[in-house]
């Protein structure tokens, strides 16, 4: 993986480099920042080109194909794993149980959620560690000479997720570095690790990025229009992994907004029989996407209550969404909106603990008759 691989982040990557040609390199350093911002792509890129490294210190240099694959010997991959029902009951899950599912899910791109990994290696409600065996394993792989004769780089995604044991074996490994080693974690709530590993790291903070970098990789890579692609990377906020939210949500915030728009007009309209179908066919989604309505719901109600203030550079809508808040937005307003807010996350709640949705939906809409006559 190269550098121009990486979303926008030009001003991080450079000083990267930099520590390498002016030969001040820690040996170990960790990238922290928002989810989206693209701190797995850079740390990836980043050991890609230390092992691509021989007397060339250019940036785009040609990659080798092991690294193009992932599967150079001295680029070594640590992340939070779960126990198998397959495992014996003394054995530590390590990342190696894993390297196949890594492997795939890096190979579609290094921009992923911790519960993307999850999925794709069949977690259902396990909390994902790094354990000790992890580091036990960490110690005997960079004991070893590299391959190539140069860097062996060690990549920690999510090193908060380490147990104390485990955490406290790295801090020894970090202390006492094996020769030409470098580790790079990326990590996103450092306050999380001990104080004792963050004190010996070098701490890069890696911000959003941007919105017209957002845009920009939008239309050349993903082929959007560029209206589109404005709007959203409004929407990203600077994550990169909300606008492929956003891109691959599109069929279902689609019915989410044709179902918002049915129930403000039939409640403007106190047609309460159709009311009661709506709340039906709301209760025919699964729990979780009903959920996803109401987190859907939220957001319509912030960016209408916003488009009264006609400050566009506070409104983060599509083209369909913002079409019909020109005529409803103003029945978003300061009398309502609170009021709005804490009924949709009462019914969050209720839905989260099973009650009946088709008592939770019928009595949300008939309450929205009384909320949006008011001013």
């Amino acid at each position: 993986m190269k550098f121009s691989e990486v979303i926008g982040q030009k001003e991080v990557q450079e000083r990267l480099v930099q520590m390498v040609k002016e030969d001040r390199l820690p040996h170990a350093m960790m990238l922290c920042g928002p989810a989206g911002s693209g701190k797995m792509a850079l740390a990836v890129a980043f050991g890609c080109y230390l092992l691509g490294l021989k007397d060339n210190k250019d940036v785009d240099q040609p990659e080798h194909p092991m690294l193009a694959k992932l599967e150079h010997p001295d680029l070594h991959f640590t992340y939070p794993t779960i126990k198998l029902p397959s495992m014996s009951s003394d054995h530590k899950p390590v990342s190696d149980d894993f390297a196949h599912e890594w492997h795939d899910l890096m190979m579609q791109g290094p921009y992923f959620t911790l519960d993307q990994w999850l999925t794709a290696v069949g977690a259902e409600n396990q909390q994902a560690i790094i354990t000790a065996g992890e580091s036990d394993e960490l110690v005997r792989k960079l004991s070893l000479k590299s391959s190539q004769g140069g860097y062996k780089v060690s990549i920690i995604w999510l090193p908060e997720r380490m147990n104390i044991e485990c955490a406290n074996k790295l801090l020894k490994l970090i202390e006492e570095p094996p020769t030409q080693t470098v580790f790079l974690m990326v990590c996103e709530e450092p306050d999380k690790l001990l104080e004792t590993i963050r004190s010996r790291v070098q701490r890069i903070d890696v911000k959003k990025i941007d919105n017209e970098t957002i845009r920009q990789a939008l239309v050349e890579r993903r082929g959007i229009s560029d209206d589109a692609a404005q709007r959203i990377s409004r929407l990203a906020n600077g994550s990169w992994l909300k606008a492929m939210e956003a891109l691959q949500a599109g069929t279902e915030n689609e019915q989410f907004l044709d179902m918002f728009m049915m129930l403000m007009r039939l409640a403007y309209q106190r047609r309460v029989r159709e009311l009661r179908k709506w709340s039906e066919t709301m209760a025919g989604f699964g729990r979780e996407k009903q959920k996803r309505f109401l987190q859907f719901f939220l957001r319509m109600l912030r960016e209408n209550f916003m488009y009264n203030f006609q400050q566009q550079e506070l409104v983060y809508m599509t083209q369909e969404e913002e079409d019909f808040a020109k005529n409803f937005a103003r029945f978003i307003n300061e009398a309502n909106i609170l009021q709005l807010y804490d009924l949709t996350n009462l019914a969050i709640r209720d839905i989260g603990q099973n009650a009946n949705a088709k008592i939770v939906f019928f009595d949300f809409a008939l309450k929205m008759i009384v909320l949006l006559i008011q001013k």
